[in-house]
């Protein structure tokens, strides 16, 4: 590995049945630290990119943090990286005006390969379909079959459930899929995926467009619950484990996006009897703002990692942004899919994501800005909201500001609700 921007760092790899590599974590036992920050990536990232990530996340800590008593650790499972999903600080200038094509890059089709080895045929079959543009209804259907097909088995028990109220076949998977590549057309057309430069297209082309949204979104579908299970069955143990041998260790979690809630499931993973996470920080969280509730508004039931929050010697902070497009738009509309309503577009906050609006329906949640939150008002335990959109405010469509999270203000967020001094 190339010099890092922090020392000393240390990864660990998940598979995804949250299976960690064994010597990694025995490396990462050796360390002799005071505060151990863990970061945990999100959906649109491959093992290189997630590095990098790492990398320019933590730089600025070397600056605020203890330097001989503070060691960092970067989470690596197997996430997806849609290629052409344009990433603010890493291809600036596509990010703010992106080329989108509902064909599938080369380098993408690769990653799908990766991903769900099991099911290469169907990539290829799903390739073929998006690049020939059939100007046929079946052939629209045909692809629906073969995305539920790519993701069959990715089902919603354990750590897939964000509430409990969730239930009943995917309608993303179950539903024909003319319908469903109509409903994320539209939502492209939203966020101005294809601004003025190049046409959306109409009719059956409009559909194809619609169409790869609709495997993009069934594959993130598929990486969130594996972001849990990795979380529960994975992190959590192997949290446990660096607690028992160390149990002055000070623990600290960030997780973006999906990785948000792969740390967030960790809680439900950790042994009874540790006490060593002291902070959890969520960067643009993707997954459902009900999930720590202890009882949901709309109906009855609870969140999924209600009372988790009581799992940490510190704060939970949750950092939101209103700019972040893939939260606003494309979160709750895919969550309505794979959920139990009858409607496909209804305005309705239950299917709201935490990284836009913060956690709701949990008791004494503090709100702050960032700015607030960096001038002392992060309280010393509890669920914070931390506003910032001030901030995290950069990257064009489709997915808006949902990966802009490399800033120094961040870092002190981090720091701060860990209360990691020099």
């Amino acid at each position: 590995m190339p010099e890092f921007s922090v020392a000393p760092y240390k990864e660990l790899t998940f598979d995804a049945d949250g299976d960690v590599h064994a010597g990694q974590l025995a490396a990462l036992r050796g360390l002799r630290v005071r505060d151990l920050i863990v970061f945990a990536h999100g959906w649109n990232n491959d093992r290189s990119m997630a590095t990098k990530f790492y990398d320019r996340f933590f730089a600025p800590f070397g600056e605020f943090a203890p330097a001989r008593t503070t060691g960092y650790a970067g989470i690596l499972w197997p996430a997806m990286r849609f290629t052409d999903e344009p990433i603010p600080d890493f291809d600036p200038a596509r990010a703010v005006d992106p080329v989108l094509s509902s064909r599938l890059e080369q380098a993408t089709q690769q990653a799908l390969r990766a991903v769900f080895p099991d099911r290469t045929e169907v990539v290829d079959e799903l390739a073929r379909l998006l690049d020939e543009h059939a100007a046929d209804m079946a052939a629209i259907e045909q692809f629906g079959e073969l995305v539920a097909e790519l993701v069959e088995g990715h089902g919603r028990q354990g750590a897939g459930l964000d509430t409990e109220d969730e239930v009943g076949e995917p309608q993303l998977l179950s539903t024909p899929a003319l319908p469903m590549c109509n409903v994320f057309a539209g939502a492209l057309e939203e966020t101005g995926a294809f601004g003025d430069r190049q046409s959306f297209g109409i009719g059956l082309d409009r559909l194809w467009n619609g169409g790869k949204e609709l495997l993009r979104q069934a594959t993130y579908y598929a990486m969130k619950r594996r972001a849990g299970t990795v979380g529960q069955l994975g992190l959590g143990p192997a949290l446990g484990e660096l607690a028992e041998h160390n149990p002055d260790l000070r623990i600290h979690l960030i997780g973006h996006s999906f990785g948000a809630r792969l740390v967030s499931f960790a809680l439900k993973g950790l042994p009874k009897s540790v006490t060593n996470v002291k902070s959890v920080t969520l960067l643009q969280g993707a997954f459902s703002h009900y999930a720590f509730a202890p009882k949901l508004p709309h109906q009855a039931g609870g969140g999924a990692l209600r009372g988790q929050e009581r799992r940490i010697d510190g704060p939970l902070v949750c950092c939101h942004s209103s700019h972040d497009s893939a939260l606003k738009v494309f979160y709750p509309l895919a969550s309505r899919l794979a959920g139990d309503s009858a409607s496909l577009l209804p305005d309705d906050a239950k299917w709201g994501a935490l990284g836009f609006d913060g956690i709701q329906a949990v008791e004494g949640v503090k709100r702050l800005t960032l700015a607030q939150a960096l001038g002392g008002g992060l309280p010393k335990d509890g669920c914070v909201n931390v506003d910032a959109s001030a901030t995290v405010r950069r990257g064009g469509p489709p997915s808006g500001a949902h990966s802009d999270i490399l800033h120094r203000e961040l870092a002190r967020v981090v720091l701060a609700a860990g209360r990691i001094k020099d």
